[in-house]
This record gives structure tokens, C-alpha cells and sequence, in this order.
């Protein structure tokens, strides 16, 4: 008994053991296997991470494979300018959208050097490409950088819905006459998009004054200036020159707009400041639903035609809360404009707010529904103001002008149906009909004439209405007028000062139709 005892004692010490041997064995390759496959997981995301770094940058792909993405790949960014910040540049946060969050693509990424030196104009182009794919995308212009870009054009209309271009850098133009071959209309141009904003802290500057000192006397001169007579009786036949620059040659002869937006749909500007264009600065043409706010326009009171912000054919305008010192009107309406609201703008130097000039070459003009208001002007050409060429047709009608400020202006309220730009005009019977025009709270100094309406004789301009005109002189180095009214009829709410006697009341006696049968 004893014997077997002790041999079934050591078979089962045996058994016991070689089971403690399993386990240890077991748990070791367990452990083993673990720390393989974390490190083969560990690598294979790295490699998924790095391809996708390299790829672009965050894509909204609603779930699809990445290669089917079509985003051009970027090349290495460049190292920031030296300056007294160093590093890279923060990025502005990540918009999202309503589908997720939206693609950020920055011009770095797809060679622009950003050292004011290089051309980055085809690293902007592939930037765009890319942007275009892609609803709601955003494009990176980065701060503390200076981009050298030639003309160029954001083009649709196959791009997709709400691109953002997020400017925090500079964009300056070229200097040299070979990148603008024989001239162009625009620089930077936005054309047949829906919802394209540009947005940001940054600056385009256009480096005018290059094109200002090659022709500063072949641009025509607003009309109002025959008015502005010196004390002396005497007129610069050769007025100043503008601001000259050795930047470059003689530049060709039609100078660009700086930024451009054509044929868009819901159309928003902000933030950023144009200055120097060479001819106006920012302008939309056949646009539908725009918004400009807290931006700024820069450029010398004696450059040539550099418009702030130039409205043509487009409706449901809304400018406000922007700075406009410029060489020409701080916002031009033209023809074929409806639905406008002007409001909160500073205003000077300049030629003031005009609707117009209208009618040129026997063209049709259509205006309507105009609203400015809450505006502050200081040392411009002209308050309010609209003008007409002869033998034009079409109409102007239902315009604000509401609570005026007005400092050192040489004519602040303007009516001028006999607008030329020529030395001599040939009178003309025809006309753009003016009706339903409305001044109020216009005050302030003035330097020539306080009120300017010079209407046709064809077509008298009706149901002008005056209320809470005080403009006083202020005497600088001009004759002084007195107000001027020439077949103007409507009424005076209130006594103006100065008393405007000119106006006659009520209606035209005429027996010619009062509106144009061309109306729009």
C-alpha cells in the first residue's frame, strides 16, 4: 500500500508539473503574440497616417475609398519667411458644414513659396483644382507669407457649392509689363460660382502705381471738375501726376480690376483690405446676392479711376461697415443694378457715392430701388450723385440718400444729366429718366457748391424730395456757388440751408411725357 502510494504520489507530482510547464509556455506565447500584432497594428496605421498626410489634408468623401478622392497631390511646404515669428504658421480653425467637416486645402501645400519673389500663380491654379471637387472646401492663403500671383481666374460653373478662400496673407501683383501681355480687364477674378466667400485678415495689393504713371491723363476726368474754379481764376491745364514707381516698364494700356467676381451667386467679402489696384478695386458684374462688410479699400486720392467697389448688373447688394479711400467713386452703381443698401460706409478721398455715369453711346439704362445711407464723407470730390450722359435711355428710379455726413466736400448733393467726359458734348434730346429721388439729413461742410441738379430739358427729373439739408461753407481755395437747379421739380419737406429756392415744386408742366417710352 505504502509503495503504490508513493507511486501514484509521483505520477501525480509528474502530471502536476507538466501541466505548471503548459501554462507557463501558454501565457508566453499569448504575451508574445500580443506585442506582434500590436506592433503590426501600430505600423500599418502609421503607414495609413503618413499616406494620408501626404495625400492632402482632411477630405469629406462621405465614406468612399480614398483613392477615388481626385485631389492632386501637394508638394513639401516651404519654410516660413524669416521674420519675428518662426514656425509654421497657424491654421485658422476647421469649418464644418451641415455634412461634416470641410476640406482645407493651403497653397503651401501645392508649391507656393510665399517669399513675394516666386511666381505662385500655378500653385494657386492646383489649389483651386482641388478646391473645386469639393462642396464646402476651404482654401488656405497663410498669414506671415507674401504671394507673388499673376492674373488669374477661379472659374466654374462645375465647381462645387461654397468654397471659402481664406486670405490672411498678402497677394501682390506683377510689376513687370511681359505678365499682362497687351492688357487685361481683371487680375483676380471669381466667375460662375454659387457660394463663394473670401474672407480673412489678409491684403491684395495691385502695386497701381506702376499703370498710374504711364497714363495719368488719358482716363476721363468727372465733369464736376469744370465747376471747381481756384480763387485765382486760374486751372492747371497738367494737373499732378499720380504717385510714380520704378517697379517696372511701361504697362499696357487697359489696366486691371484687382478683384473681379462675375456671373456668381450668393457672393460675400470680408475682412480683407484691397489697396493700390490700378484700376478699381472690387467689383461684381451679373452677381446675384451679395454681401461686403468690415473690409477695406486703400489707394491715393489722385489715382486714376480706382473705383472702391463697382456694381454693374447685379441685384440684392448689401455693402456695410467698410472704409473706402480711393481716386474715384468709393461705390459706383451702374446700369441694370436693383435692390441695393449701401450703409455704414467711411467715404474719402474720393468722388463720393454715384449711381451712374448711365446712358453712354445711346445705351439703355435701368436703376432702381437704391438705398445709401448712414454714410460719412470726408474730403471727397462729391457727397451723392447721379449722372447721365445725353442720348441715353432707360430710367433711374426709387433712390435714398439718407443721413449724409459731409466734411470738406467739394459738391455734396449732384444731379448731372449732361455729363461728359469729353471737352465738348453735342447736345442730345434723349435721355436716362430720373424720378422718385429722395435727400434727407444731408449735412456738413462744403468747399464749392452745396447742391448741384442739372436735369434735361427733354426729360426734367420728378418728385425730387429735400428734407433736413445743412451744409454750410467752408472756404478753402474755390469760388463759392450758390445752390443750382435746371429742370428739377419736387418739394421741400423742411427749410434747407441754404435756402434752395431753386427747386420748383410740384410737378413739370411739360406737355412731354414724363417718363421715357424706352423705360425699363
Amino acid at each position: 500500500m505504502g509503495g503504490l502510494s508513493f507511486r501514484s504520489l509521483t505520477f501525480m507530482l509528474f502530471i502536476a508539473f507538466l501541466v505548471w510547464s503548459s501554462s507557463i509556455d501558454t501565457c508566453d506565447a499569448r504575451r508574445g503574440k500580443h506585442w506582434r500584432q500590436s506592433r503590426s497594428v501600430s505600423a500599418s496605421l502609421y503607414k495609413k497616417k503618413a499616406k494620408n498626410h501626404g495625400s492632402g489634408h482632411h477630405h469629406n468623401n462621405g465614406g468612399k475609398s480614398k483613392s477615388k478622392s481626385k485631389v492632386p497631390s501637394p508638394k513639401a511646404r516651404p519654410p516660413p519667411p524669416p521674420g519675428p515669428k518662426e514656425g509654421i504658421p497657424p491654421s485658422p480653425p476647421k469649418k464644418g458644414n451641415d455634412n461634416g467637416p470641410s476640406t482645407i486645402l493651403d497653397v503651401l501645400d501645392y508649391g507656393a513659396k510665399g517669399d513675394g519673389k516666386t511666381d505662385d500663380t500655378k500653385a494657386f491654379q492646383a489649389a483651386w483644382a482641388a478646391a473645386c471637387k469639393v462642396e464646402a472646401s476651404t482654401i488656405i492663403v497663410p498669414s506671415e507669407y507674401v504671394f507673388l500671383v499673376g492674373p488669374i481666374s477661379f472659374s466654374g460653373p462645375y465647381c462645387q457649392p461654397n468654397i471659402v478662400f481664406q486670405l490672411d496673407g498678402t497677394i501682390i501683383a506683377p510689376t513687370s509689363s511681359k505678365a499682362w501681355g497687351s492688357g487685361l480687364f481683371q487680375w483676380l477674378e471669381f466667375t460662375k460660382l454659387k457660394g463663394i466667400t473670401v474672407k480673412g485678415n489678409g491684403i491684395i495689393d495691385g502695386r497701381g502705381s506702376v499703370w498710374w504713371q504711364d497714363s495719368p491723363f488719358e482716363d476721363p476726368i468727372d465733369d464736376e471738375t469744370k465747376l471747381i474754379v481756384p480763387l485765382n481764376n486760374t486751372v492747371e491745364e497738367n494737373p499732378p501726376s499720380p504717385l510714380s514707381s520704378s517697379l517696372g516698364g511701361k504697362m499696357p494700356g487697359i489696366k486691371p480690376t484687382a478683384l473681379r467676381f462675375y456671373g456668381s451667386f450668393n457672393v460675400t467679402v470680408t475682412g480683407i483690405t484691397i489697396q493700390n489696384s490700378p484700376q478699381c478695386h472690387l467689383k461684381f458684374d451679373s452677381c446675384m446676392g451679395v454681401s461686403v462688410y468690415n473690409m477695406s479699400v486703400s489707394s491715393p486720392g489722385d489715382s486714376p479711376n480706382t473705383d472702391g467697389i463697382h456694381l454693374q448688373n447685379s441685384r440684392d447688394v448689401l455693402i456695410r461697415s467698410v472704409n473706402l479711400a480711393c481716386g474715384d467713386d468709393c461705390v459706383s452703381i451702374q446700369t441694370g443694378c436693383t435692390n441695393i443698401y449701401v450703409h455704414n460706409v467711411n467715404c474719402g478721398p474720393g468722388h463720393g457715392i454715384s449711381i451712374g455715369g448711365l446712358g453712354k453711346d445711346y445705351t439703355k439704362a435701368c436703376v432702381s430701388n437704391i438705398t445709401v445711407r448712414d454714410i460719412i464723407m470726408h474730403n471727397t470730390m462729391n457727397g451723392v450723385r447721379i449722372k447721365t450722359w445725353q442720348g441715353g435711355s432707360g430710367s433711374v428710379q426709387g433712390i435714398l440718400f439718407s443721413n449724409i455726413q459731409v466734411s470738406e466736400v467739394q459738391i455734396p448733393i449732384v444731379i448731372d444729366q449732361y455729363y461728359c467726359d469729353k471737352s465738348t458734348c453735342k447736345n442730345q434730346t434723349s435721355a436716362v429718366a430720373l424720378s422718385g429721388i429722395t435727400y434727407e439729413k444731408i449735412r456738413g461742410t462744403y468747399t464749392v457748391q452745396p447742391v448741384h441738379l442739372a436735369c434735361s430739358d427733354s426729360l426734367p427729373c420728378r418728385e425730387v424730395t429735400l428734407t433736413a439739408i445743412e451744409l454750410r461753407p467752408l472756404q478753402e481755395h474755390y469760388h463759392l456757388y450758390d445752390p443750382f437747379c435746371w429742370q428739377s421739380f419736387g418739394e421741400l419737406n423742411a427749410p434747407t440751408v441754404p435756402p434752395i429756392d431753386c427747386l420748383q415744386i410740384g410737378k413739370s408742366s411739360s406737355k412731354r411725357p414724363q417718363t421715357d417710352p424706352d423705360s425699363c
